[in-house]
């Protein structure tokens, strides 16, 4: 039987392939002597697994969470926003709206054939370093981390 018209077909990434993003980004982390918290999202930003390398700070789950749900809000990296929610930029108190929004690098959006399927982030590192863990860690497992 053919379902409804209208509806539009969502994917994610299953609870497997979250778990081994977060280890890849474990891998990457400890290859730069860094303990992160690390977290994945769906495409609603809702989280499907999450993590806290031994070492990482006791309070350090929000910030990664955050990071993963702002770059899909907006399918881009978190960082994008980090200058432009300065007062007087573009985007000032982008930030202050939702209190889950975080606009520190450190957060990207999954891609898997031109759409937007979850995000990951990391923190515990400097903003760069975070960043630098997801996003190879998204391109191991074989994500884009950009739209083209």
């Amino acid at each position: 039987m053919p379902g409804m018209e209208g509806l539009i077909e969502q994917r994610q990434p299953s609870l497997e392939l979250a778990l081994e993003l977060l280890a890849r980004v474990r891998a990457e982390a400890a290859a730069r002597s860094l303990s992160l918290a690390a977290c994945v999202v769906d495409a609603a930003g809702n989280v499907i697994a999450s993590q806290r390398m031994d070492g990482a700070a006791l309070g350090a789950m929000r910030l990664p969470t955050g990071k993963a749900y702002t770059a899909v809000l907006w399918g881009m990296r978190s960082g994008a926003f980090m200058e432009s929610t300065q007062p007087g930029g573009d985007d000032w108190g982008f930030n202050s709206t939702d209190e889950r929004v975080v606009v520190y690098a450190g957060g990207v959006p999954l891609y898997d054939g031109g759409l937007l399927v979850g995000g990951v982030g990391a923190s515990g590192g400097t903003a760069e370093q975070d960043e630098e863990c997801v996003s190879a860690a998204a391109l191991a497992v074989g994500f884009r981390v950009e739209t083209s």
